[in-house]
């Protein structure tokens, strides 16, 4: 018998668990446009992973995403053809290794020979050896030596040298520098200055994020958050934040939806609407763009306490579906209806608040969804800003003679906050912007208003924007 007989083969490794649940992971992701954190989310419950086990298939995941421009920089010069030449699940693959070899606390050796084993598993034996070289050379040098090989000179291309040192795309560190400094947009700060905290933004942004929970008033305090092991948010009078990640699920009050998961930026922009100064009647209010529902139950929470109702509109069904949930443990005759917010069915000024949480680029929220950076693009913007304007529209049209609406992006792209309010305002002599800062009382460095932009690296937020605007 032949010693390359079946028989006499050593059998074949089979691939790490996690790396691989990670692979298939970032496939779904970038090969059908899924979010990773609902796909990455499903896939750790039907695995049953948790613990250690669970954090690093998350650090796989989202690092090998959020720090995927940097990683194909490198793998450029490690290759022999273009990458676009490559087959989508070899370049993965690379993506993943590279991750693990430069951002991680993986030994190049277990790095490399973990990901030729899951390599010859997935695509096969053929692909392994091109793996096995292109990692080898990535491993010949740090993240840092990287960088300065294939960044440009910060003092020749700053913005050039941050979209690869912090692995944004230029158009988003141009957007942030405008928005930083204030600026109109192609005004930009001098190149070797970072007075205005660009790079602490990025740097925020390639932080993961905490999670950070809502006590929903009325329903649960933040002290039975805290027994559970969270600590009280910064800003929030109702935030707490998770320590040491985990699965919320397992509080009590946020699995029978007394308390919910939500970043403390959007509960800021929530309760100042909730907050602003309002004469006369205060019983109807109104979430234009309600999917998934995080604010609308927090709005109504905080709406049962003054005897008031929410409604809450949401076009898509699947989406109305989630807010329904959300709201399922508030108590009060809240409706969710399903119907295009742009072309409202009730009367003219018949509510009193008025939230306008509009689709946008979610800029704002890069931390928690590491592949929106590379899945966005200037167009975007630009396609949103008809849709921005008609809500806003819409808004103004639905509160009454004294009411108010916040605007509200998870954008801080000039096209998508400011700019949309002035536009709409221009057109109509009805509204006008008030000054939202006193409604959030504690929070510093707020700008120079009448606008509220919230930052991750100054508020540990989302980068949330809210205008506050009263019919007159």
């Amino acid at each position: 018998m032949s010693d390359r007989s079946p028989r006499n083969r050593a059998p074949q490794r089979r691939p790490d668990r996690v790396r691989q649940l990670a692979y298939r992971v970032i496939r779904q992701v970038t090969s059908e446009d899924g979010y990773a954190n609902l796909v990455l989310n499903k896939a750790l419950r039907d695995q049953r992973l948790s613990g250690r086990d669970a954090a690093f298939c998350t650090e796989l995941v989202h690092g090998t995403l959020r720090w995927q421009g940097t990683y194909d920089a490198v793998l450029a010069r490690c290759v022999s053809r273009p990458l676009a030449d490559l087959d989508p699940e070899l370049l993965d693959l690379l993506r993943l290794g590279a991750h693990q070899l430069l951002r991680m606390r993986v030994d190049s050796y277990a790095a490399v020979s973990e990901m030729v084993t899951l390599t010859r598993a997935e695509v096969g034996q053929s692909r392994s050896g091109l793996v096995n070289a292109v990692l080898r050379k990535v491993s010949q040098r740090s993240l840092d030596q990287w960088i300065s090989t294939i960044a440009p000179s910060p003092d020749d291309d700053h913005l050039g040298y941050l979209a690869i040192a912090k692995a944004h795309p230029r158009w988003v560190i141009e957007a942030f520098a405008n928005a930083l400094a204030s600026e109109e947009p192609g005004v930009l700060p001098h190149p070797s200055s970072d007075a205005s905290g660009l790079e602490d933004l990025l740097d925020a942004d390639n932080d993961p994020p905490r999670v950070t929970l809502v006590a929903r008033p009325g329903l649960a305090d933040l002290d039975e958050l805290v027994e559970a092991g969270a600590t009280r948010g910064r800003w929030s009078p109702y935030a707490a934040v998770l320590q040491g990640g985990g699965d919320p699920g397992r509080i009590g009050a946020v699995a029978t939806g007394r308390a919910g998961v939500q970043d403390e930026g959007s509960q800021l922009v929530a309760t100042a609407l909730a907050m602003a100064p309002l004469d006369g009647s205060d019983a109807r209010w109104l979430d234009l763009c309600a999917g998934p529902g995080g604010k609308s139950a927090l709005l109504a929470a905080l709406a049962n306490q003054r005897d008031a109702l929410l409604t809450a509109v949401e076009p898509l069904k699947h989406r109305a579906e989630l807010v329904r949930a959300n709201l399922r443990a508030i108590p009060g005759d809240h409706r969710v209806l399903v119907e295009d917010g742009t072309k409202p069915t009730w009367p003219a000024g018949w509510y009193d608040r008025v939230l306008a949480d509009v689709p946008c680029s979610g800029l704002g929220a890069l931390r928690r969804r590491p592949e929106a950076r590379w899945r966005r693009t200037p167009e975007d913007v630009v396609e949103l800003r008809p849709l921005q304007e008609a809500l806003v529209g819409s808004a103004i049209t639905s509160v009454r003679p004294g009411g108010v609406v916040a605007y509200v992006t998870c954008s801080p792209h000039h096209g998508e906050t400011r700019a949309v309010v002035d536009a709409v305002l221009a057109r109509r002599g009805d509204a006008v912007l008030e000054d939202a800062r006193p409604l959030f009382p504690g929070v510093p460095l707020l700008g120079e208003g009448p606008d509220v932009q919230l930052w991750p690296h100054l508020h540990g937020t989302d980068a949330m924007y809210l205008a506050l605007i009263r019919r007159i």
